[in-house]
């Protein structure tokens, strides 16, 4: 979400009210929603919504249902057929999630579901920034979040791989604490989130 859909939520905010400020930690959903935000170090936590929701003691608001797409520079070989075979890539490098994340567990069921091992990672990291800046060579292929692609694609110079997933959407929105009263600015958040969300909802 930090790379695509809370910045497109920020800007369209500030753009309105120029002098708010936004204190923003990342982290992965488990973090967020498990730590910060029952200890109130946040006000509201933004992204994969854990299931079974909601959780007890917090409310969970699906924004819309978020999947996953192999990507590519624009400069990589792949983007430009017109169709691709999951096994056609498994000697390519790939720049691959830790495997104890919910991103790696996407890739072993899509490579599971083809009858393929998974392929040999060339990089591992948990920034989908760093991610994406190796994807821009051309070189690399990764799997890339579909509100990314969206929001940030085009910025980052990504291209999705026409290649077929077996992957089951999960819900993306906002999380946050059951009897707290959040603040205005958040409250604002969450109705300015609703508005940009609305076309990943239709797509998805």
């Amino acid at each position: 979400m930090s790379a695509g859909f809370v910045p497109a939520v920020i800007d369209r905010l500030t753009r309105q009210y120029p002098k708010m400020v936004f204190h923003v930690t990342q982290g992965d959903p488990a973090t967020l929603q498990d730590r910060e935000l029952r200890s109130r170090n946040i006000e509201l936590a933004v992204g994969r919504i854990l299931e079974p929701y909601p959780a007890e003691g917090m409310n969970a608001e699906v924004l819309f249902n978020e999947t996953v797409f192999v990507a590519a520079g624009a400069d990589n070989k792949w983007v430009r057929r017109r169709k691709v075979d999951l096994a056609d890539l498994i000697d390519e490098p790939w720049a691959l999630p830790p495997t104890a994340s919910i991103a790696y567990s996407y890739m072993t069921t899509a490579f599971s579901a083809a009858g393929l091992t998974m392929p040999q990672a060339a990089v591992v990291t948990f920034s989908l920034q760093f991610m994406s800046s190796l994807l821009a060579t051309g070189r690399y292929l990764g799997l890339v979040p579909s509100s990314m692609l969206r929001f940030s694609g085009k910025r980052l110079g990504l291209r999705v791989v026409p290649v077929e997933l077996v992957v089951r959407p999960g819900p993306a929105g906002i999380v946050t604490l059951k009897n707290r009263t959040l603040s205005p600015l958040a409250q604002l958040f969450i109705e300015t989130a609703r508005e940009v969300a609305k076309p990943m909802a239709k797509s998805s």
